[in-house]
């Protein structure tokens, strides 16, 4: 099976960037020799895919950590690891991320989400740029994120409640979430 959108698809991505990533992100997630590679997929904003290997365990370790302590730290939501998210730069997948029930009722049937949950946390990889993660940040806020996190690779917390404010040093959602991930 081709993952590649053809006319009139392709035409979306100038007036319906939702339509576009949606439809590429089910034709992805159906494809079984996709399935089989060992690669994080995205997609940029033209649909094409950016393939990255997989993190290193301790990347997986602390997206683990943030989850269980975010999952005992909230009620009423879901967690979602690897979350993916329609932006207008392509389908960016969420490290973790935290969603209120009622948002999951809306939105939790999609393969491809196009509302950003409430929470949006980025783990810092030795590959990534600041630069690509502030870009992160705002595109999350831009699909309605109430807060983003980043933890870096030093297990650092950083909190941003809108795009370009400076971090601060506790989540306005979840104020008891630790400044340091071991």
């Amino acid at each position: 099976m081709s993952t590649v959108l053809v006319y009139p698809d392709t035409e979306l991505v100038e007036t319906d960037y939702h339509a576009f990533n949606t439809r590429l992100w089910d034709r992805l997630v159906a494809d079984q020799s996709l399935a089989a590679l060992d690669f994080r997929i995205e997609t940029d904003g033209y649909g094409q895919m950016i393939m990255s290997p997989p993190p290193a365990p301790s990347h997986g370790n602390r997206q683990g950590t943030i989850a269980r302590l975010l999952g005992n730290l909230t009620r009423n939501g879901r967690l979602i690891t690897e979350c993916p998210l329609s932006t207008r730069e392509g389908v960016k997948a969420i490290d973790v991320a935290w969603c209120s029930d009622e948002q999951w009722s809306r939105l939790g049937d999609q393969t491809c989400f196009v509302e950003a949950p409430e929470i949006c946390i980025e783990v810092e990889s030795p590959s990534n740029t600041r630069a690509e993660l502030r870009d992160k940040t705002a595109l999350y806020f831009e699909e309605g994120a109430r807060e983003v996190w980043i933890c870096s690779r030093e297990g650092m917390m950083r909190f941003y409640t809108a795009a370009g404010a400076e971090p601060s040093d506790h989540s306005a959602l979840v104020p008891d979430f630790p400044v340091v991930i071991q």
